[in-house]
C-alpha cells in the first residue's frame, strides 16, 4: 500500500486529503481513496467504492428508499464552512440529519425502506469488483500487449460502456444520475402499482388507513420525503371506511410517488396493490378508479304522431 499525503482532491468537497493506492491480489487492478474522510463519514459510504456502509448499495438507492434529501453546497465558498460544520459533529458524536451539521441521520428512516434495502443488499462476498478492468485498446482490436497487458482483454458490455460515462460525484456521491441505482430502483417498483391505461387517474386510494394517521396534516407529514419533484393537489381522508385519497397536480407526479410507494412494498408482489407500513399497521396502496361520465340530462325526442287509418270523405 502506498501513501500520498494531500495527494489529490476529494471528488465531492474539493478539499485536498490523502490518498491511500494498493493492490487487493495478485492479478487485480489497483485501488485507491477517491473521497476524503469527512464526506465519506458525513454521507455513511466507502472512500474507494462510494457505496454505503450499512447496505453496500449505491447513495441514490438508499437516500431514495429512506427519504433522505442531500443539501450539500455546490458553491466553493460554502464547502469549506459545510466540511468544518460535519468534522465538528463527527468529533461530538452528533447524529447527524442532514441539517444543521450535514450529516445524516438513519435512526428516523421509514422501517419500511430499511426493510426494502435489506432485501436489495448484497450479503455475499462480491469479488468481480477486484478484476482490472477492460483495455480499451483491446476493445478497439489494436493492444498489442497480450499476456502482459495488466486489463481485462474482453469486450466491455453495456453496463460497462453506462458507467464509463458517470461522474463520481453526481452518480455516487451526490446520489444522482446513476444507472447502477436506476436499474435497482426499477427492479424494485416492478413489485406492484402498474400504472393504469387512463391517463386522467392522477389519484391513489389508501385503504386500511389508522385513525391516527388518517388526516390531512398526517398523511402529508408521511408522504413528503417520498414526493421528490410530485406535488399534492389535495388529500381527502375518509375516517368513516379508514381509507383516504391522495390527488396529485399531474399524471406524472402520481406515477413517481406511486412508483417510491412500491418500493416500500412489505406484502407479495401484486400489479395492483402494495403495502406500506403506517403506525405499525399496514396500509394499502392503489390507484384511483376512472370517473364514470355523468349521464346526459333526457332530452325531449321528437315522436311522430301515427298515422291516421281514417280516410278524410
Amino acid at each position: 500500500m502506498s501513501k500520498q499525503t494531500l495527494g489529490a482532491e476529494c471528488k465531492i468537497c474539493t478539499r485536498p486529503f490523502t490518498v491511500f493506492r494498493w493492490q487487493p491480489g495478485s492479478g487485480a487492478r489497483f485501488k485507491k481513496t477517491e473521497v476524503c474522510q469527512t464526506c465519506a463519514k458525513s454521507r455513511n459510504v466507502c472512500q474507494t467504492c462510494l457505496l454505503d456502509l450499512q447496505f453496500g448499495l449505491p447513495t441514490q438507492v438508499r437516500d431514495t428508499a429512506l427519504g433522505i434529501k442531500t443539501k450539500a453546497p455546490t458553491s466553493e465558498i460554502n464547502r469549506e464552512f459545510y466540511a468544518q460544520n460535519i468534522e465538528a459533529a463527527i468529533e461530538n458524536g452528533i447524529e447527524g440529519g442532514q441539517g444543521a451539521n450535514g450529516a445524516i441521520n438513519f435512526g428516523k428512516a421509514d422501517p419500511a425502506g430499511k426493510e426494502m434495502l435489506k432485501k436489495l443488499a448484497r450479503n455475499d462476498p462480491y469479488y468481480n469488483r477486484n478484476r482490472p478492468n477492460v483495455c480499451p485498446v483491446y476493445a478497439k482490436g489494436a493492444c498489442s500487449r497480450g499476456d502482459e497487458c495488466p486489463y481485462r482483454h474482453e469486450m466491455p458490455q453495456e453496463n460497462v460502456r453506462r458507467l464509463s460515462k458517470q461522474n463520481i460525484k453526481d452518480a455516487s456521491a451526490n446520489g444522482r444520475s446513476d444507472s447502477t441505482a436506476r436499474r435497482l430502483l426499477s427492479s424494485a417498483a416492478s413489485s406492484g402499482l402498474a400504472p393504469p391505461a387512463d391517463e386522467a387517474i392522477t389519484s391513489l386510494y389508501l385503504t386500511s388507513v389508522p385513525a391516527s394517521h388518517n388526516t390531512s396534516d398526517a398523511l402529508t407529514a408521511y408522504l413528503t420525503p417520498h414526493l421528490g419533484s410530485a406535488a399534492i393537489r389535495g388529500i381527502v381522508p375518509v375516517p368513516a371506511t379508514s381509507c383516504a385519497f391522495v390527488n396529485f397536480k399531474t399524471r406524472a407526479d402520481a406515477e413517481e410517488v406511486a412508483t417510491k410507494l412500491a418500493m416500500l412494498n412489505i406484502a407479495p408482489a401484486s400489479a395492483k396493490q402494495v403495502k406500506i407500513s403506517l403506525g405499525e399497521q399496514e396500509v394499502g396502496v392503489q390507484w384511483g378508479r376512472s370517473k364514470k361520465p355523468k349521464a346526459d340530462a333526457a332530452k325531449p325526442v321528437a315522436v311522430a304522431a301515427p298515422a291516421s287509418d281514417a280516410v278524410a270523405l
